[in-house]
C-alpha cells in the first residue's frame, strides 16, 4: 500500500466520521418525522446522490455491468441483497437512536466496532498489529470491561452496531466490487422498500405539509448521507482492515459530543470509567496513524534514490524511465 492510498484512506475515514456525527444531530430538525420515516427518506434522497457520484466518477459502465451480472446470477444478487439488508439496519438505527434518547448507546457500539474490526483483521485476515494498536485494543477492552461490570449487559442498540458491521465488511470484501458502484447498488436495492414504507406510513402527506422538509432538510440529509457513506466505504478499500477499524474511534467521540451537547442526553461520572479508556485508545490510534504516515513518506523519499543507484550500474537513465513507464 503506497503513501497516497494510505493518506487518502485516513482523510476519507476522518471526513466520513465528522459527517456521520453531524447527521446524528441533524435529525432533531426533522420533526415531526420519526426514525423509520427519516430512514426511508434518507434512502430515497441518497439514491440520486449515489447515482450522481457514479456519473461524476465515470463509473456508469461498471454499474451497468454489475447490474447485468446481478440479473443473470441469482447467487450474486442474493449476496448483494444480504449486504444491503445489513447496511439498511445500520442506517435505520443510526437515525432512530437520537430521536429516542439512545444516541449514547449507539455511540458506545461505534466505540466497540473498531475493536471488533481490529480483532477481525488480526484473526480472520491475519493482519499483524504493532504495539500502539495492541495498546489501543487493550485500552478499549478496559472500557468494555467497566461497562460490563457496571451494567451487566450491553443495550441492544450497542450490540447491533458492534456485531452488525463486521459481517457486512467481510461480505463486501468477498464481493470485491468497486466500492462506489457497490454502494449505489445497495441503495438501489433498499430504495423500493423505503418507498413502500413511506407510502404505507403516509409520510408523503406529512412532508407535503412541511415545505422546509421536502425542499431543504431532506435533500440536505441525502447529500450528507451520500458523501459520508461513499467516503466511509471508499476508505475501507484504501486501508488495512485493522487501521480502518481503529480509525473508527473518531466517529463515536464526535457522536458523544453531539448526544450530550446538542441532544441533551445525560452523561454521568460513572460513564467516565467506560469512555476515558476508550478515549485513550483514540489518542493511541492517532499516534499509530501519524507514525504509519511518516514511515510511508520516509520510504517513498528513500526508494527512488536506491533505485537510481542500482540502475546506473546496468542501464541509462532513459532506459530506466522507459522500463518504469
Amino acid at each position: 500500500m503506497n503513501q497516497h492510498d494510505l493518506g487518502r484512506g485516513i482523510a476519507l475515514s476522518v471526513a466520513a466520521s465528522a459527517l456521520f456525527a453531524l447527521m446524528s444531530g441533524y435529525t432533531k430538525w426533522l420533526a415531526p418525522l420519526d426514525g423509520l420515516d427519516i430512514f426511508a427518506w434518507r434512502i430515497v434522497w441518497t439514491l440520486p446522490g449515489a447515482l450522481a457520484l457514479v456519473a461524476l466518477r465515470k463509473r456508469w459502465p461498471q454499474l451497468c455491468a454489475l447490474v447485468a451480472r446481478l440479473a443473470k446470477t441469482p447467487q450474486l444478487l442474493l449476496a448483494f441483497a444480504i449486504a444491503a439488508a445489513l447496511l439498511g439496519v445500520q442506517l435505520w438505527i443510526f437515525l432512530w437512536a437520537p430521536l429516542h434518547g439512545r444516541a449514547l448507546e449507539v455511540s458506545l457500539g461505534y466505540f466497540l466496532l473498531p475493536l471488533a474490526m481490529v480483532l477481525l483483521g488480526r484473526f480472520h485476515y491475519g493482519e499483524r498489529l504493532d504495539g500502539f494498536q495492541w495498546a489501543g485494543v487493550a485500552a478499549a477492552a478496559v472500557g468494555v470491561a467497566h461497562e460490563l461490570v457496571i451494567t451487566h449487559a450491553f443495550a441492544w442498540p450497542t450490540l447491533v452496531v458492534m456485531l452488525g458491521y463486521p459481517p457486512y465488511f467481510v461480505l463486501r470484501r468477498r464481493l470485491n466490487a468497486d466500492p462506489l458502484v457497490s454502494f449505489a447498488v445497495e441503495i438501489m436495492l433498499i430504495a423500493p422498500v423505503a418507498a413502500i414504507m413511506l407510502i404505507v406510513r403516509g409520510s408523503f402527506a406529512d412532508v407535503a405539509g412541511e415545505p422546509r422538509l421536502g425542499l431543504l432538510l431532506l435533500p440536505g440529509l441525502g447529500a450528507l448521507s451520500t458523501i459520508a457513506l461513499a467516503s466511509y466505504l471508499r476508505a475501507s478499500r484504501h486501508l488495512p482492515i485493522a487501521l480502518f477499524g481503529i480509525l473508527g474511534y473518531v466517529e463515536p467521540v464526535l457522536l458523544v459530543g453531539v448526544a450530550v451537547l446538542l441532544l441533551g442526553e445525560p452523561f454521568s461520572a460513572r460513564q467516565l470509567g467506560t469512555y476515558v479508556p476508550i478515549w485513550i485508545a483514540v489518542v493511541l490510534t492517532g499516534v499509530h496513524s501519524a507514525r504509519l504516515l511518516m514511515r510511508e513518506r520516509s520510504h517513498k523519499r528513500t526508494l527512488p534514490m536506491s533505485e537510481h543507484h542500482a540502475s546506473v550500474e546496468h542501464e541509462t537513465v532513459a532506459e530506466e524511465i522507459e522500463r518504469v513507464d
